[in-house]
C-alpha cells in the first residue's frame, strides 16, 4: 500500500513536473515571441478601410483636397480610404465626431486649423487641442472675391466704393457660419471700411449658385468652387485675399495691388487623429500622406484648382506651425469682429 501511494505521489510529480515544463516553455515563446507580435501588429495595419471625415460639404477646396488625399494615402497603404462629409460649425462637427471616436487608426479629420475653430466657436463642449492630434499639413491656398458680372463694379477698388455708398445693401452670399470665406469676409469688411449683408448657405456650391443668380451680388470662395464658373465668365473675379497674387490662379491681383493695404488671409488644411491614436499607427500615416502626395501629377492637380501641396516635414513641425499661428489667428477674429451664431 505504502509502495503504490509512493508511485502515486511519484506520478503526480512528474506530471506537475511536465506541466510546469510546458507553462514554462509556453511563457518563454511568448516573451521572445512579444516583440515580433507586436511589431506584426503594428506592421499588419491597416487591415481594413480607413475613414476621412471631413468637416466641410461636397463641391469645396476641403473636400476636394479630402478626396485627392484619401485616394493616394489607399495607394500607399493598400486599403480603401473613405470620405465622409459632415458639414456645419466652421468643421467643428467633424472635429466633435473624430475626437469622441476610439482611437484606432482607422478614422480621421480633415480640418482648418484648430485655432480658427476655437476662435469661431469659444463656448465647444471640448478642445481640439487636447482632444485631436495633428498629423500633418496638406493644402494652402488663396481664397478669390467674386462677383456677379452684371454688378456695376469691375474692379475690387470699385467695389469699396460702391460699398461704401450703399452700406448693407450689397448681399455677400457665405459657403457657412464659420467657414474660412466667412471670416475672410469679415475681415475683407474691417480692412476696407465697408458692411455687408451677410447671407448664409449651406456650402460653397449653393453660395456661387446664388451669386450667379444674382440674389447676391458677392461672395469669397475658395478656387475649387469657382474657378469652372469664371472659366465659363458666369462669376466675375475682382482679386484674391491674399496680398499680392497666386502663382496657382494666374491673371487675378492681389488685394494690396488691387488698392486695398492690409489685407491678407488665406486658407488651410491638416489631417487629425483622435489623441491615443498609437505613434506607429500616426507614423505610418504620416508618411503614407507625405509619400502620395507627391505621386506625379498631384502638384499639377492642386494648382489646377487654386491650391499647393503643403504637407509638413514632420508631425512636430505642424503642431509647431498651428501654435505659432493661434495668436493670430484670435487676433484677426477678434480685429474683424466675425461672430457665429
Amino acid at each position: 500500500m505504502m509502495a503504490r501511494a509512493v508511485e502515486h505521489q511519484s506520478f503526480l510529480s512528474k506530471s506537475t513536473s511536465v506541466l510546469v515544463l510546458s507553462s514554462c516553455l509556453f511563457f518563454i515563446q511568448l516573451i521572445g515571441a512579444g516583440t515580433p507580435l507586436h511589431a506584426q501588429t503594428q506592421s499588419s495595419y491597416p487591415d481594413k478601410p480607413i475613414k476621412l471625415v471631413v468637416g466641410y460639404p461636397p463641391g469645396g477646396s476641403a473636400d476636394f483636397v479630402t478626396r485627392l488625399t484619401a485616394d493616394e494615402l489607399s495607394k500607399e497603404l493598400g486599403v480603401a480610404v473613405l470620405v465622409d462629409n459632415k458639414p456645419g460649425a466652421g468643421g467643428s462637427i467633424a472635429a466633435e465626431v473624430v475626437s469622441k471616436l476610439p482611437s484606432d487608426g482607422y478614422t480621421f479629420a480633415v480640418l482648418g486649423p484648430n485655432a480658427l475653430i476655437k476662435a469661431l466657436f469659444p463656448k465647444l463642449g471640448f478642445d481640439p487641442d487636447k482632444e485631436l492630434v495633428p498629423i500633418t499639413s496638406l493644402a494652402v491656398g488663396s481664397m478669390i472675391i467674386c462677383v456677379n458680372p452684371k454688378a456695376p463694379f469691375k474692379t475690387l477698388k470699385e467695389l469699396i466704393e460702391f460699398a461704401k455708398a450703399h452700406p448693407q445693401q450689397l448681399f455677400s452670399a457665405a459657403s457657412g457660419n464659420g467657414s474660412t470665406p466667412h471670416l475672410a469676409a469679415a475681415l475683407f469688411e474691417s480692412s476696407a471700411g465697408v458692411k455687408f449683408t451677410t447671407i448664409q448657405f449651406k456650402g460653397g456650391g449653393a453660395a456661387a449658385q446664388s451669386t450667379m443668380a444674382g440674389d447676391t451680388q458677392l461672395m469669397f470662395a475658395t478656387p475649387p468652387t469657382v474657378m469652372g464658373f469664371i472659366k465659363a465668365g458666369m462669376l466675375r473675379p475682382l482679386a484674391v485675399t491674399t496680398a499680392k497674387a497666386s502663382a496657382s490662379i494666374p491673371g487675378i491681383p492681389g488685394a494690396l495691388e488691387s488698392g486695398l493695404a492690409g489685407y491678407d488671409t488665406n486658407f488651410s488644411f491638416g489631417l487629425y487623429a483622435p489623441k491615443g491614436t498609437s505613434p506607429e499607427v500616426l507614423k505610418k500615416v504620416f508618411e503614407g500622406v507625405s509619400k502620395g502626395l507627391q505621386h506625379n501629377g498631384i502638384k499639377e492637380r492642386f494648382a489646377f484648382q487654386g491650391m499647393d501641396v503643403a504637407t509638413s516635414k514632420s508631425m512636430e513641425a505642424f503642431d509647431g506651425d498651428l501654435k505659432a499661428d493661434a495668436p493670430n489667428v484670435y487676433r484677426a477674429v477678434k480685429e474683424s469682429g466675425a461672430k457665429v451664431e
